[in-house]
């Protein structure tokens, strides 16, 4: 599972540009700073190589070990708690 901790995010891109797998999008959604969030929308195709999370210079986010079924099964391969985040 992917997490986003939105009032951490300065809206740098760089976990955006340097995951290999194109999981997350600029979404239009803004946080408080007036950025716009990354979102996880093809977090099934995650690899787990928390490069997003390195690269993050304000550690805004974290990539936990998750089952790739059990999002599928769980969220329709989609993460409602990120989105649910975002839109605080």
């Amino acid at each position: 599972m992917i997490k986003i901790e939105s009032d951490l995010c300065k809206g740098c891109d760089l976990c955006i540009e340097s995951c290999p797998k194109h999981v997350y999008i600029k979404s239009s959604n803004e946080n408080k700073k007036g950025v716009y969030l990354p979102c996880p929308v093809n977090e099934v195709e995650c690899n787990k190589c928390h490069l997003c999370e390195l690269m993050c210079p304000d550690q805004a986010i974290t990539v936990e070990d998750f089952d790739d079924e059990e999002i599928k099964k769980d969220n329709n391969g989609d993460n409602r708690s990120d989105k649910e985040d975002l839109e605080e």
